[in-house]
């Protein structure tokens, strides 16, 4: 018997807690913790906003509420990448 897959996995990534110093973000079985204090344009966002995440490329996030995207390595090494944007 042939499986075949129709359409394409939309749930690769999701946020999976949120708290008051951040939150954690699980993409392809791992788990990225995004601080306020890294990310500062997440921490005065509606919980709505931050939820609507979505993983164009692999290992490249974008939250299309807020207009920011962030590559997974920009995630894991936060001081290699001076803050773009402020709140």
């Amino acid at each position: 018997m042939k499986f075949t897959v129709h359409g394409k996995n939309t749930s690769t990534v999701e946020v999976t807690n949120i708290s008051s110093h951040g939150f954690w973000l699980l993409a392809h079985g791992r788990e990225l913790f995004l601080s306020y204090e890294d990310f500062p344009w997440f921490q005065e966002q509606p919980v709505k906003a931050i939820l609507n995440v979505t993983e164009p490329l692999t290992g490249h996030f974008y939250w299309p509420d807020l207009d920011v995207d962030l590559s997974e390595e920009i995630i894991e090494h936060p001081e290699r990448y001076p803050h773009i944007s402020s709140q």
